[in-house]
């Protein structure tokens, strides 16, 4: 196996010349070359912009790296680099291998053509021949899976058609590269569920470069992430520390996200236990504030919030009352959570997620909908006492977490008070095969043959 990067990338940057007006552009195709002819200093038109600025990482062969950042950060602009559809303005980029990429809804195509030809096309232009296309031809068409529109013009298409034809090609032109830019943002549950299945695959023989905003999806896929703010790289490392580092900045900063909507945010170190054997007990740490809605507190523990209401305690209880630290699944258990405020709370929201080793989503709930209709409003002072009910589902052998956040709103307007990563963390003893991240406990399974006759 080779050692050497198969994709490089040494202070990389793009900049770009933003006009006022039209006539600026004018200005400055002409007037500095007369004043340099005139041995003046010549004058700039136009403002510069850093689309990316001193951007550093290496890809081993074989590695899934995913890049994740808000609207704007550069990751576009990163991944045309690296495909070679856009030339930096500083830095150095080496890509050793061919390289399919699918980027921009429908960059590759010829709107005029058919979906036919567009295959031929693209197909030829990723580096197959002739022969190659005619032989995966039917391949590519039964992936695509369009029917008959794959003989119109692909400008009659919809969204999710384009990414469909797009990404049957990509699949199929033996590429050591894979470059996909939230491609699966716009397919059907099925399709993005095939193309899942074949990224998997992928990554048995090639490099992966992922784009996305799911943050389940990049845990689970990538093994490394990098991570993009206003042009410059701020972050890189696993894919699990990556994530939970961009979500605590992204859902810290914008309080204004749904609770129930989060994405999966990775684990990290858990919290320290209480003296009680039954519960994890939440102390007091010291903060430092960075922005009027934003707390990070100091004292190695992974959490996040206002600091104006926090998470006391946290259990994990089976139905005599006894704490877990141990599921076998199908067990009826509760989550209990205790909070206090500083603060009035008009509409409190206690919520849980309950992840992987990975940091994957599996199941979790929230108070909101119970609650909806009559808010269980608190003064300064009071004491929040949550519980959650429910029949374990059957977990393969390992390590899990809790999640656990307390938020004052709505699902869609809502400020965080307290966010801890891995609030509790239990085991799953289960003897069950378990096909998927979590199985159901049956209560009855039958098979039976009758005669026909």
């Amino acid at each position: 196996m080779s050692f050497e990067p198969i994709i490089e990338a040494v202070r990389l940057g793009k900049r770009y010349q933003l006009y006022d007006a039209p006539r600026d552009r004018l200005r400055q195709f002409i007037l500095p070359r007369l004043r340099r002819l005139l041995r003046l200093s010549p004058k700039k038109y136009y403002r510069e912009f850093a689309s990316l600025a001193d951007v550093s990482f290496s890809v081993m062969p074989g590695e899934t790296l995913g890049i994740v950042g808000r609207n704007g950060a550069g990751k576009s602009t990163l991944l045309q680099m690296l495909c070679g559809t856009l030339t930096p303005s500083d830095g150095v980029v080496k890509v050793r291998g061919r390289v399919a990429a699918l980027l921009e809804l429908g960059a590759g195509f010829n709107p005029e053509f058919s979906g036919r030809d567009n295959v031929y096309m693209n197909a030829r232009l990723l580096g197959l021949d002739e022969r190659q296309i005619e032989e995966r031809f039917d391949s590519i068409a039964a992936f695509a899976d369009i029917g008959a529109f794959l003989e119109q013009p692909v400008k009659t298409y919809s969204s999710g058609m384009y990414v469909r034809l797009a990404f049957a090609v990509i699949a199929h032109v033996d590429a050591d590269i894979l470059v996909i830019d939230e491609a699966l943002a716009v397919g059907d549950a099925y399709f993005s569920q095939r193309c899942m299945r074949f990224l998997r695959s992928f990554k048995e023989r090639g490099t992966l470069l992922f784009v996305s905003h799911d943050a389940s999806a990049v845990v689970s896929l990538c093994d490394r992430a990098l991570w993009l703010d206003k042009g410059r790289l701020v972050g890189q490392g696993s894919a699990k520390e990556v994530m939970q580092s961009y979500l605590e900045e992204l859902y810290g900063a914008t309080t204004s996200r749904a609770l129930s909507d989060a994405p999966t945010v990775a684990g990290a170190p858990g919290i320290e236990e209480g003296a009680s054997d039954d519960a994890v007990m939440v102390e007091p740490t010291r903060t430092l504030a960075l922005e009027p809605d934003l707390s990070i507190h100091t004292d190695g523990r992974q959490r996040f919030g206002t600091n104006l209401a926090r998470i006391d305690e946290v259990r994990l209880l089976a139905r005599t009352g006894e704490s877990l630290r141990w599921v076998e699944g199908g067990e009826p258990v509760s989550i209990t959570v205790r909070a206090s405020t500083t603060i009035n709370l008009d509409a409190p929201i206690i919520g849980f997620i309950v992840k992987d080793r990975l940091g994957q989503h599996l199941f979790g709930d929230n108070t909101y909908e119970s609650q909806r209709l009559r808010p269980s409003r608190c003064t300064k002072g009071d004491i929040l006492n949550a519980s959650f009910e429910f029949k374990m589902p059957i977990l393969p052998k390992g390590e899990y977490s809790i999640a656990v956040a307390l938020a004052d709103g709505t699902q869609t307007d809502h400020v965080v008070h307290e966010w801890l990563h891995e609030a509790l963390l239990f085991q799953s003893h289960s003897a069950s095969v378990v096909t998927g991240l979590v199985g159901i406990p049956m209560s009855k399974i039958s098979l039976a043959a009758s005669s026909m006759g």
